[in-house]
C-alpha cells in the first residue's frame, strides 16, 4: 500500500494555500463581522481551479475526489465557513448537475458552476424532514410544460447567494416512499421563489436560508435524472459530499489544534509553558494520534471512491462519523486551553467548536451515520454465513 500523494497533488495543494493566504486570509476578518461573504469568493475560487472540475483540452472533468478533499481540508483549517459554503456549491450543487443533470443542463451550467460565476445549492431539509430523507412535504404538480412546486426548504447554506438550487419534491404522492420524490434544477430568480436568511451561529460566514416556493413554475427541461426517483439522487449526492465534509471536518480539527500547540508553547503557568506540564503532553499526544487516524479514514474512503469501488459509501460514513467524534474532542481541548478568551466571538479559536458542530449535522448525522455502518456490517456478516 502506497501511502504517499502524488507530485500533482502537493503541487495542487501547495499552490492552493498560497492562494487561501493572498485571497481569502486577508478578508476574514471582515467576513466574520458581517456574517457575509461575497460572490466573488466563488469566481476566485473557481477561476483558480478550486471548485472540483476544471478545463482540460476544451473539457470539464472531476478532479479525484482525494484531490477535492485535500483542498476541502486546508480551507477548513482556516475558515470552516467558506469551507462549507464551497462544499454546498461543489459538492452538493455541482456535483449534483454533473450526476443528473441533463446535457442542456450541462452545456448551460457546468462551465459557470465551475467557474463559480454561478452559484449552486441543494435543497431537501425540510422543518419536518431532516435524517428522514424522504419525509419532505414540498410538492410539484404536473401542468402542461412542466411542474408548479409548492413548499419550503428550511436550512439551506448558499440559499441567500445561489442562482440556482437543487429541490426535491413530490411527484407521485401514491407511490411507495422510494419513488414519491423528484430531483428538481431551480432558478431562484424564478416568480414565486423568496428567501430568508436565519441567524445561525455556526459555519460563520457562509450563510443558512429558508427557501420558500409559492406556484413557482418549473419547465419539464429541469426535471433532473429520472422522476420518482429523487429520493436516490439526493442520497447518492449526500453520500459522496460525505467524502468533502470528513476531509473539512478534520481540517478543523486541525486547525484548532495548531492553534491551541501555538498557544501552548507560548504561554506559561507557574513558571513554566503549557506545553511542558506531563498532564498537557500526555493530551497533546493522544490527540495527534487521533488526528492521523481520522486522516487515514478519510484517504482511505477517498480513495475508495477514486478506485471505483462500490462500497465507497460504507467509508464514507466511516470517515465522517470518525472525524466528527475527533474533532469534537480536540476542538473543545483546544478552546480550554485559552480559558476564558475562547468565548469571545472575535478570538480566533472560538469559531472551532462552534464549527464542528454544523460537521455534526451535515450530510447526516452520527446517528445516520451509525445506522448506514450497522446495515452494512450486517450485510457483510450475512453474506459470510450464506
Amino acid at each position: 500500500m502506497d501511502f504517499s500523494l502524488s507530485d500533482e497533488m502537493t503541487s495542487r495543494r501547495d499552490a492552493y494555500i498560497f492562494f487561501l493566504e493572498e485571497k481569502i486570509k486577508p478578508e476574514l476578518n471582515a467576513w466574520y463581522r458581517s456574517g457575509s461573504m461575497p460572490k466573488s469568493m466563488f469566481s476566485d475560487m473557481g477561476h483558480g481551479g478550486w471548485l472540483g472540475f476544471r478545463e482540460i483540452n476544451g473539457t470539464y472533468s472531476e478532479d479525484s475526489m482525494l484531490q477535492q478533499s485535500l483542498i476541502m481540508e486546508e480551507i477548513a483549517k482556516m475558515s470552516s465557513g467558506v469551507a462549507i459554503a464551497m462544499l454546498a456549491h461543489a459538492s452538493l450543487g455541482l456535483k449534483g448537475l454533473a450526476l443528473f443533470g441533463t446535457e442542456a443542463h450541462v452545456e448551460k451550467h457546468l462551465k459557470n458552476a465551475a467557474a463559480g460565476d454561478t452559484i449552486l445549492c441543494a435543497g431537501n431539509t425540510e422543518n419536518m424532514a431532516g435524517s428522514d430523507v424522504a419525509n419532505i412535504q414540498t410538492k410539484a404538480e404536473k401542468v402542461s410544460g412542466g411542474w408548479v412546486l409548492n413548499g419550503a426548504k428550511s436550512y439551506v447554506t448558499n440559499g441567500i447567494l445561489a442562482d440556482y438550487a437543487l429541490v426535491t419534491a413530490i411527484t407521485d404522492p401514491k407511490a411507495k416512499r422510494t419513488r414519491r420524490l423528484s430531483l428538481f434544477f431551480v432558478d431562484l430568480a424564478a416568480n414565486g421563489v423568496s428567501r430568508k436568511k436565519l441567524n445561525k451561529q455556526t459555519w460563520i460566514p457562509s450563510d443558512l436560508t429558508r427557501i420558500q416556493m409559492k406556484d413557482v413554475f418549473v419547465p419539464d427541461a429541469d426535471l433532473m435524472g429520472e422522476r420518482g426517483r429523487g429520493l436516490s439522487h439526493i442520497l447518492e449526492i449526500f453520500t459522496n459530499s460525505r467524502l468533502t465534509i470528513s476531509a473539512l471536518t478534520l481540517g478543523t480539527a486541525e486547525g484548532a489544534f495548531k492553534l491551541a500547540m501555538d498557544h501552548a508553547r507560548q504561554r506559561r503557568i507557574f513558571g513554566d509553558a503549557i506545553v511542558n506540564f506531563q498532564a498537557k503532553s500526555f493530551e497533546i499526544a493522544d490527540l495527534y494520534a487521533r488526528i492521523e487516524s481520522a486522516r487515514l479514514m478519510v484517504y482511505k474512503a477517498c480513495w475508495s471512491k477514486d478506485q471505483g469501488e462500490s462500497d465507497f459509501g460504507l467509508h464514507a460514513s466511516m470517515a465522517k462519523y470518525l472525524t466528527v467524534e475527533i474533532a469534537r474532542q480536540v476542538c473543545a481541548w483546544s478552546a480550554d486551553l485559552f480559558g476564558a478568551a475562547s468565548t469571545v466571538f472575535e478570538h480566533p479559536i472560538h469559531k472551532y467548536p462552534m464549527d464542528v458542530w454544523g460537521s455534526s449535522l451535515g450530510e447526516g448525522t452520527q446517528d445516520v451515520q451509525k445506522l448506514i455502518i450497522f446495515r452494512e456490517v450486517m450485510k457483510r456478516m450475512e453474506s459470510e454465513n450464506v
